[in-house]
C-alpha cells in the first residue's frame, strides 16, 4: 500500500515538472549520488532523472542506494546514446573514489543536491 501512495506522488511530481528538461530526442543521465558531503558515493545511469531520483530519495527500491542512505544527486551528464550512457557509466565505476569526488567538485564544489535544479 506505502507503495502504491509512493508511486503516486512520484507520478504527481513528474507531471507537475512537465518538460523542465529540455529533450531533443532521447536524453539518457549518467549521475552519481552521495549519502552527504564527502560521504558513500552510487553511480548509475537512466532515462528519467527525475523519476530515479525520486526513487532513490524515498528509498523505494531495496538495495544499495536504501541501505546506505545514498540521496543526494550531486553530480549528472546528460549524453544522447543509451549505449555511450552505459559506457560512461561503467568507466566511471571503475574509477577509484578521487577521481569520482574531483568529478563532483568540478561542477559541485559545496556537494549541492541539484535535484530542484533540474526543474531550473
Amino acid at each position: 500500500m506505502a507503495a502504491e501512495a509512493a508511486a503516486a506522488v512520484v507520478a504527481a511530481v513528474v507531471a507537475a515538472a512537465g518538460r523542465a528538461l529540455v529533450e531533443i530526442g532521447r536524453s539518457y543521465f549518467v549521475y552519481l549520488l552521495a549519502s552527504r558531503i564527502n560521504g558513500t558515493l552510487y553511480c548509475g545511469v537512466t532515462n528519467n532523472i527525475v523519476n530515479r531520483t525520486i526513487q532513490h530519495r524515498d528509498h523505494l527500491v531495496a538495495g544499495f542506494t536504501k541501505r546506505y542512505g545514498v540521496s543526494r544527486l550531486v553530480w549528472y551528464e546528460v549524453l544522447g546514446d543509451i549505449n555511450l550512457a552505459i559506457q560512461r557509466e561503467k568507466q566511471i565505476k571503475k574509477w577509484n573514489r578521487a577521481w569520482k569526488v574531483q568529478l563532483i567538485e568540478r561542477t559541485n564544489p559545496r556537494w549541492d543536491d541539484l535535484f530542484d535544479s533540474l526543474f531550473e
